[in-house]
């Protein structure tokens, strides 16, 4: 499954053309999902942003890269189920907590950016793309490590190579101009 929209609409579409259809559809298709019986749901992985944001993060993740994607769902699943978990045994507490992670982890990705790369984070030029991304390009560079895919690992330092040459270059001129 490709994530070319129109690609997946036209399948769609073949298989609902008749106007009926599409309308007997229109008002039943979100039905089945919000009607599941609330035994059908799994263990600390209740409807909340974190779960949603889980299965919306691991799920666009597998179809990205399956294998490592796949593997990163489970964690993202995992994680969420761990924090609502974790919630439920001491909310003000683990929540206080979990703010101060959350906090550090940030500050860290900035002194990051700051004292090692030189640039500004990815987020200040495409926040989605950045806040998406960033766990899938951690988990791959930690995959890389043990030889997963050296074949994509190469292809993309290649790109990235050219695209900090690039960065440098503009930099370079505009300091340039500034002098």
């Amino acid at each position: 499954m490709s994530l070319d929209l129109e690609k997946q609409l036209t399948f769609y579409g073949a298989y609902h053309h008749n106007r009926v259809n599409v309308i007997i559809h229109m008002a039943s298709n979100c039905g089945p999902f919000f009607t599941l019986p609330p035994w059908i749901q799994i263990p600390y992985l209740e409807p909340n942003l974190g779960t949603f944001a889980a299965m919306t993060w691991g799920g666009l993740y597998l179809l990205l890269e399956p294998v490592a994607g796949g593997a990163l769902c489970l964690i993202c699943l995992g994680g969420a189920a761990l924090m609502n978990y974790l919630r439920q045994q001491d909310p003000v507490g683990n929540t206080k907590i979990a703010l101060i992670v959350h906090i550090v982890c940030w500050l860290l990705q900035f002194i990051g950016h700051g004292k090692f790369e030189g640039r500004a984070p990815a987020l200040l030029d495409n926040i989605f793309q950045a806040i998406f991304l960033a766990p899938l390009f951690v988990w791959l560079e930690l995959l890389f490590m043990i030889g997963y895919r050296p074949e994509l690992q190469k292809r993309v330092s290649k790109q990235v190579d050219a695209e900090i040459a690039r960065f440098r270059a503009r930099k370079a001129e505009q300091a340039k101009k500034t002098d």
